[in-house]
């Protein structure tokens, strides 16, 4: 089996080599650095989704791999509150497109400011914890859960709602 994955983060990275291995021991794995071919501070739900899967289908372009998984981290404001918003996207080699969403939480309005006004958060997360690619490791939401969810956590769980819909789909074949 051979996964490919649409980034070089190291959080993301992490994420599915923990999960995938835990279902497909002998999984080969490649990091394929692949545009989400939307905003790089994705503002919404749906765009944060639409990189996902755009990740995702263009590994699997002319590839002869299981699946590839796209994960794109975004935010998204509810009643005047910006949140963390997280997806994840798998597609298999016959095209077919599983999602799933992650966890979500409030940012502080400092930083909801920033992004609003066209800064990217991993960024604005460094100069706010005084840390370097803080995007890579425990990411913002690290940060807001005071450590008790770090970023390739909250991957891990849209990687395990991913492989629960592939594998159920597989037995429903």
């Amino acid at each position: 089996m051979k996964i490919l994955i649409g980034t070089n983060n190291r959080a993301k990275t992490k994420a599915v080599h923990t999960i995938s291995t835990l279902y497909y021991p002998d999984a080969e794995f490649k990091n394929i650095e692949v545009s989400s071919l939307v905003s790089n501070q994705p503002m919404s739900d749906e765009e944060t989704r639409q990189g996902a899967i755009n990740r995702a289908k263009q590994l699997m372009e002319n590839s002869e791999a299981t699946f590839g998984i796209g994960l794109e981290g975004g935010v998204n404001e509810i009643d005047g509150i910006m949140y963390i918003c997280n997806w994840g996207a798998l597609v298999t080699n016959d095209g077919t497109v599983f999602t799933a969403a992650g966890a979500g939480i409030p940012l502080p309005i400092e930083i909801a400011i920033q992004l609003k006004a066209g800064s990217e958060l991993g960024p604005v997360m460094d100069v706010y914890t005084n840390k370097n690619d803080i995007r890579h490791d425990e990411g913002a939401i690290g940060v807001f859960t005071n450590g008790l969810v770090k970023r390739s956590d909250m991957f891990e769980h849209i990687m395990l709602l991913l492989i629960g819909q592939y594998e159920l789909s597989k037995k429903l074949m």
